[in-house]
């Protein structure tokens, strides 16, 4: 029996037959039915997919595994069907077309698509909502749409008593921006990067932790339990940054990394937020960081521990045993989101969400810098 609820099931399924009915079956062909001439998602659940595949001698099913199972999130889901694709791609020689709805990078919480978009979105089948590269005025640069809106279309209406963190959810679909950065994270999700480009994404992760959480100590001294709540002990990932990156780097690594100029804009934007005050500012970039590395963070760990044969030491920052089970504090993180949208203003709620998309912006600028850093060098 599937872990995903009817809802979820339905909505994927309509998307993937409707909408990519010409993916389906690029994907059936290129995993076990070379024969197709038309495909259907059945059904899926945390192991694997089903299909109804048609072809000359008649139908059959076909069960397809996911790349990263078990998944467990249904962000992972449109995740794994991007992999496929790729996959399927690779397998029948099908060049890259920027035009191809499947894209991928790198998974976050808030990037989970509205109607349960599987293979179209950024983490990520990016399109080019926002664009731009991180230099300049970096209050500025990543604030092309202030309405949230790009070429992905407007997400599904929600009624008016939507819990806040499905809100959150469903509209941060479309703040992920297709950019030149994107095949950086897909190489990585596809071990097919060296470890220098992992090392690289690790090292900004350094730089923007220290001032994520430099910021969530403000949670802690408002007298505030509610805020408070949200930072428990075990979220904490400095001192795991640290112990990684000795790992991969030695005990010098200090001297060998600096941030790229999207990562320091970005720190820039989270010491302003901090400091004018307002903690649903704060709490916005402290979602958009830990909830992804709670959810997509831990395919890349995956990857790597599968690529590069880590164990613990290099991936540790992934590694949140201190607050297992992650699908319940999960749960429960979005219980306090909940809680927090009821005691904002309707202004304030989309003040919040506007934090959430610029994070988001700021992300993808970080992998097209990271991007332009590694061609710069070959």
């Amino acid at each position: 029996m599937s872990i995903f609820s009817k809802e979820v099931t339905e909505r994927v399924l309509a998307h993937m037959n409707d909408d990519h009915g010409a993916d389906n079956l690029l994907i059936v062909r290129a995993h076990g039915a070379p024969e197709a001439t038309a495909a259907t998602m059945l059904g899926f659940d945390e192991n694997g997919s089903d299909w109804r595949v048609a072809a000359e001698g008649g139908e059959k099913q076909l069960r397809i595994d996911w790349p990263g199972a078990p998944i467990s999130e249904r962000p992972q889901i449109r995740e794994q069907v991007v992999v496929l694709f790729k996959q399927a791609k690779e397998r029948l020689g099908i060049a890259d077309d920027p035009a191809d709805s499947a894209e991928g990078g790198e998974a976050t919480e808030g990037g989970e698509p509205a109607e349960a978009d599987a293979a179209s979105d950024h983490p990520h089948g990016d399109h080019h909502a926002h664009g731009g590269h991180p230099h300049g005025d970096a209050k500025h640069s990543y604030r092309r749409h202030p309405d949230g809106k790009g070429h992905h279309g407007e997400p599904a209406e929600l009624p008016a008593d939507a819990p806040f963190s499905q809100v959150i959810r469903t509209k941060s679909w479309m703040w992920h921006s297709d950019s030149e950065g994107a095949d950086f994270m897909a190489s990585i999700m596809r071990c097919e990067s060296p470890l220098a480009d992992y090392i690289a994404l690790v090292a900004q992760h350094y730089f923007l932790y220290i001032e994520l959480e430099a910021a969530s100590d403000l949670l802690h001294g408002a007298a505030d339990e509610q805020l408070a709540a949200f930072d428990p002990p075990g979220l904490r990932r400095i001192a795991t940054l640290e112990r990684d990156l000795e790992h991969l780097l030695g005990p010098d690594w200090r001297d060998q990394i600096q941030p790229v100029a999207a990562t320091a804009a970005y720190t820039e934007r989270i010491r302003e937020v901090a400091a004018a005050g307002w903690l649903p500012a704060v709490i916005a970039h402290h979602y958009t960081r830990y909830l992804g590395d709670l959810s997509g963070g831990q395919m890349i760990a995956k990857q790597m521990r599968k690529q590069h044969g880590f164990e613990k030491s290099g991936v540790e920052f992934y590694d949140f045993s201190e607050i297992a089970p992650l699908g319940a504090f999960k749960n429960a993180y979005r219980e306090q989101l909940d809680l927090l949208g009821e005691r904002l203003s309707e202004e304030d709620r989309e003040r919040f969400l506007d934090e959430v998309r610029i994070a988001y912006e700021f992300n993808t600028a970080v992998f097209n810098d990271l991007a332009a850093a590694k061609a710069a060098q070959s």
